[in-house]
């Protein structure tokens, strides 16, 4: 009886993957991968630039998150310092806000009469146009990036968390100095966790289409996809667009792995020898915290920015807003796209929540506790979301309402799309949650429920009363960050939202920063409710798991 639980278990699970993420996938493909469709891409100096540019900023936004991330990763597992049980929390600060939503705020700070601009010509020197030709490229690269930072950071911390201190102490008795150790030991041990960030950073600022498309940078693959979305049943070109970019993020991931050399290098762990940390004493006790808190500064002033955006009379020149008021926020309120949108937002949001909650608890017992034939692939099949980029699911949703007839009543986005976003945005955030319901089970014995078992309680007895209440905590970290995220779900909602009385949020604040005059500021106070539900949402997750919140952003 419990063999067959299993097997329809396993059935259950391998056709949901293949429903919302294969088929998707291969819709895509078949109907992309034409050689005429393919030519067009590579001999047309407009898609060839975009491809490009997107690799462009995918390996700069890649190096700048490198520079950003490693100091303080390195500083926190050497380092005792004041405040260093909060460094956690203020590394996350980036994450509370879409880069989408956060350019906002980044184009009050570099725009012609911006703050920057400001503080140049009151020095005496000309104006630079941040947002306008190369310097669009670069905003673009520095704002993902400062966004994006905080996951190869928790990889870095988690990695460095597993070396034996006992190995570089050896090596300095032996006379070697600290790069080279640092470049023989530290480096080589920390590739795993280079690689599970870095390749996430670089797929994702790869195929990113929010933050150009707030910055008007037009001419990159995501957001001449995303333009070409009208044109979907008479031209079948962005369907060859996003098999290019599918083809791509593989390669990019492949060449991520050979160039950190493939395998995972293996440690003693450090628990073995205990904490290598080093209490700094003095004057210098203070630098690490004064290094967090300026990392955090400087991350977190796109947010400063949008917050006082909201609120300003008129900001205009100046290194502060003339005045400030409550206006903005309250044309929020009375805008007719808003109120809906956080309506439609929970609806999927929720939806989407108890989906992966559900798939991903499966999937975690599978792996973990059954451990049959098959359950490694089950596990990386529902690790490929982070892979696959997310706006490739979502044209592949498109592609399915289009081809099959018995696709469109649930992924047709012009009649009710609330099934379709609830499952895109699962789809999308299943990872997450398999990996904070995973690491729960791996730190539960399963004695406990052996025992139980003994005791002539059955699977679901066991299931119900045993594992469920010692995995609690990691099913509601999974939860919160699968609900809060899907609220601020850029690529799908922007592409699968087509009609304004379904808009949830992020569409919504992407058309009312459209509008000339107040849209940005509406846009703006819309902006910051979503950053303030995502920070207190990242804020109860980072105090229900500590530093092994890194592991929930791990490939």
């Amino acid at each position: 009886m419990r063999k067959t639980g299993q097997i329809l278990t396993i059935t259950a699970l391998l056709a949901f993957f293949a429903v919302f993420l294969a088929l998707p996938v291969y819709t895509v493909v078949e109907q992309g991968m034409r050689w005429e469709l393919l030519g067009e891409v590579f001999t047309n100096f407009l898609y060839l630039e975009g491809l490009l540019n997107s690799l462009k900023i995918a390996i700069v936004t890649t190096f700048l998150v490198f520079l950003i991330a490693l100091p303080p990763a390195l500083l926190y597992d050497r380092f005792e310092f004041p405040g260093k049980s909060l460094s956690h929390l203020a590394i996350m600060v980036p994450m509370i806000l879409p880069p989408f939503v956060g350019a906002l705020g980044f184009q009050q700070l570099l725009g012609h009469y911006g703050i920057f601009n400001t503080l140049l010509t009151s020095a005496g020197l000309p104006r630079v146009d941040f947002l306008g030709g190369s310097g669009r490229f670069w905003s673009v690269c520095v704002m993902e990036a400062l966004h994006l930072y905080p996951i190869l950071y928790l990889n870095l911390v988690t990695a460095l968390g597993n070396i034996d201190p006992a190995l570089n102490e050896a090596a300095a008795n032996l006379g070697s100095g600290r790069w080279y150790r640092f470049r023989r030991i530290t480096l080589p041990l920390m590739k795993p966790g280079l690689l599970a960030g870095g390749s996430i950073v670089l797929i994702w600022s790869f195929t990113e289409l929010g933050t150009p498309l707030m910055f008007g940078y037009n001419r990159i693959t995501a957001v001449q996809i995303f333009n070409g979305i009208t044109e979907l049943e008479t031209n079948p070109l962005p369907y060859a667009l996003v098999v290019v970019m599918l083809l791509f993020s593989a390669g990019l991931y492949g060449l991520s792995r050979l160039a950190l050399g493939g395998g995972a290098t293996s440690s003693p762990t450090k628990g073995i020898a205990g904490s290598s940390a080093v209490q700094l004493s003095g004057g210098k006790r203070w630098v690490p915290t004064a290094i967090f808190g300026g990392l955090t500064l400087v991350a977190g002033l796109p947010h400063l920015a949008l917050i006082l955006t909201a609120f300003s009379r008129n900001w205009y020149g100046s290194l502060l807003p003339h005045g400030f008021t409550l206006l903005h926020f309250e044309n929020a309120l009375s805008s007719p796209v808003v109120v809906p949108s956080i309506i439609n937002s929970l609806r999927y949001s929720a939806l989407a929540m108890l989906f992966a909650l559900l798939v991903g608890l499966l999937t975690a017992i599978v792996t973990t506790r059954w451990r049959c034939r098959g359950s490694a692939l089950i596990d990386l099949t529902a690790m490929l979301p982070l892979a696959v980029p997310g706006i490739v699911i979502a044209f592949g949703y498109l592609g399915m309402a289009v081809k099959y007839d018995w696709a469109r009543g649930f992924f047709n986005p012009e009649s009710n799309p609330v099934f379709l976003l609830a499952a895109a945005y699962a789809i999308r955030r299943l990872p997450y949650v398999v990996r904070a319901v995973t690491a729960g089970l791996e730190q539960t014995p399963v004695d406990l429920e052996n025992a139980a078992r003994n005791l002539g309680a059955g699977s679901w007895t066991t299931l119900r009363r045993i594992t469920l209440p010692l995995i609690s905590a990691n099913l509601v970290v999974g939860g919160l960050l699968a609900f809060s995220f899907s609220m601020l779900e850029v690529s799908d909602s922007l592409i699968l939202a087509q009609k304004a009385e379904y808009y949830p949020i992020t569409k919504a604040i992407f058309e009312l920063s459209q509008i000339l005059g107040s849209g940005p500021f509406v846009a703006c106070a819309f902006g910051v409710w979503a950053m303030a539900f995502l920070a207190a949402t990242l804020a109860a997750a980072g105090a229900i798991l500590g530093r092994r919140i890194g592991t929930i952003f791990k490939f």
